[in-house]
């Protein structure tokens, strides 16, 4: 997920008051060995058919994503990886649908919810960085898990083409030929055209 997407999130509400995700996988933090653990998921139909609701695209037809999970200092966790899809979207020019292909890398570290704030002030204040270069602030480590699915699915709608344009959709604007009648000059044109009076 790029770092220009830092903030963009679809509620400010407390994560005790968010619906479920569509697509749950905890992963348990003490099951991941120092060595870091690999994942690899896939959605079912079912959850498939819930992510389009949530994310508001007429289908998605595949879903799967390759993840390590690693451990770093502090108790907080890396989870590195690229997420893929198959989604149905809009074309904005036919208004037809057709299947857009996803591909996302996933970098992000998450920590303990009381180390978030500590973590989030500390990249906010390295100096000599662009906030291209910033790392992004981590996500909490909920309930003594990461929920690798709900990564996945942020991870899918990041990837979707805010205006997916199908690649033969061509914009045809409607320009109609001028009415040499209506030209501001028409009148004057009459009058000179006009015979002689004798």
């Amino acid at each position: 997920m790029s770092k220009s997407d830092r903030g963009q999130k679809p509620s400010q509400l407390p994560p005790s008051q968010l619906p479920p995700p569509p697509w749950s996988v905890p992963v348990p933090v003490t099951e991941i060995p120092d060595t870091g653990l690999y994942q690899t998921i896939e959605a079912r139909p079912e959850k498939r058919k819930a992510m389009a609701e949530l994310g508001g695209v007429p289908d998605i037809a595949a879903v799967k994503a390759e993840l390590r999970l690693l451990p770093v200092k502090g108790g907080t966790v890396h989870v590195t990886g690229r997420v893929t899809g198959k989604v149905t979207q809009i074309c904005v020019v036919s208004l037809d649908p057709f299947e857009n292909e996803i591909d996302e890398d996933v970098d992000v570290v998450f920590a303990p919810p009381s180390q978030i704030r500590e973590l989030a002030d500390s990249a906010d204040e390295d100096d000599g960085e662009s906030d291209d270069d910033r790392p992004d602030p981590p996500e909490p480590i909920e309930n003594g898990a990461i929920d690798i699915g709900k990564l996945v699915t942020d991870a899918l709608f990041l990837g979707l083409d805010p205006y997916p344009r199908k690649p033969d959709a061509v914009f045809e604007d409607q320009v109609e030929a001028p009415n040499p009648d209506e030209h501001p000059f028409a009148a004057l044109k009459a009058l000179q055209d006009a015979p002689a009076k004798p």
